[in-house]
């Protein structure tokens, strides 16, 4: 295994320019006049060019070369060694979730990249930010020897807790067409979210309330984001969506980001981060994974508990781990403290 230091663009080669204010998707967000005024009314938004395309080609080569690392079989060119037996063990979504994947140094470069956590900044208005060590997908065109991937529409929020709590996000690295799979969203599906779980609470009123009915008659519609190698997609949790298979000859490649301002429980996350293994996209690591793949049920033969090329994080990068904010082993900086 080699380490590998991970560079970055400056901050100053991205544009960030607009007034300071934390989103509250609650009715009072002004006109923003960027991507921003998609999110607040659609639940989704496509940042263009979040990072560069000559980074993202690189990141996609580094995505397709992890796979090959493996030796057993696959090779980028040669569709028909799209095959359990040729592959680590990723599963019908497409995820990439065990062996030390999410810590790979790509991963890491592409959560560095000030176009990507410059985003978030924005929405929640602090750079003090933690990342999520979630999973990478590979979305392959060729799928006849896969497990069917069916359509598991969902979001990921507690209805307990409504309003808006989380953004989640994706940067695509391969050109992302209507048909060429990935992630659906239901436009507009955040706004129901609290009267949705409220009626489907009240089942005498309701009985037999079915989620997709409920959002079709809200005039609501399921829409397919295109995005180009680069692209940042973010979405609130609220959100319903899911994904897809391509349905053309275009493999699909996307690495899951998600921050949030800075919490308790550090070092859950300092733990997690120390032992290279994922998250979910809840970057507070309230549930972390395991390196450690089973493959048809059995401990799989292959095992990696390290990346194959580890990060060397900047400072600025390592500060999304969270350890940096570790105090005392139990405090975070005050104002953001109750997050």
């Amino acid at each position: 295994m080699s380490s590998t230091t991970v560079t970055t663009a400056p901050a100053s080669t991205v544009n960030l320019s607009v007034e300071s204010r934390k989103m509250t998707f609650d009715g009072t967000d002004p006109v923003y006049g960027d991507w921003r005024d998609d999110l607040v009314r659609d639940g989704y938004a496509v940042i263009k060019g979040a990072v560069p395309r000559e980074r993202a080609d690189q990141y996609a080569d580094k995505m397709f070369a992890l796979l090959e690392s493996f030796g057993l079989g696959y090779d980028r060119h040669d569709p028909s060694t799209v095959h359990p037996d040729k592959l680590p063990v990723v599963n019908e979504k497409g995820m990439l979730l065990n062996y030390a994947a999410a810590h790979e140094d790509f991963v890491w470069a592409v959560r560095g990249e000030p176009g990507v956590y410059g985003a978030f900044e924005k929405v929640y208005d602090t750079k003090n930010l933690l990342v999520s060590f979630d999973a990478i997908n590979y979305g392959f065109a060729n799928r006849e020897h896969l497990p069917e991937n069916r359509p598991w529409p969902h979001q990921d929020q507690d209805p307990a807790k409504p309003g808006f709590r989380c953004l989640q996000g994706l940067v695509n690295l391969q050109p992302n067409g209507p048909d060429d799979g990935g992630l659906i969203v239901c436009k507009g599906g955040h706004r129901l979210s609290e009267q949705f779980h409220c009626d489907m609470a009240d089942e005498e009123a309701h009985p037999g309330l079915d989620a997709g009915v409920y959002l079709a008659d809200a005039g609501l519609e399921w829409v397919k984001p295109s995005a180009d190698p680069g692209d940042l997609i973010v979405w609130d949790s609220r959100t319903p969506h899911y994904n897809v298979p391509t349905k053309t000859q275009q493999d699909r490649l996307a690495i899951y980001t998600c921050y949030m301002p800075v919490a308790r429980d550090l070092l859950r996350k300092k733990d997690a981060y120390e032992r290279r293994v994922g998250t979910t996209h809840w970057p507070n690591a309230r549930h972390t994974g395991w390196n450690e793949a089973k493959r048809d049920g059995k401990p799989d033969h292959v095992v990696r508990t390290r990346p194959l090329n580890d990060a060397v994080l900047s400072e600025r990068v390592f500060k999304l781990t969270g350890i940096p904010y570790i105090k005392d082993d139990v405090q975070v900086p005050v104002d953001i403290a109750g997050m």
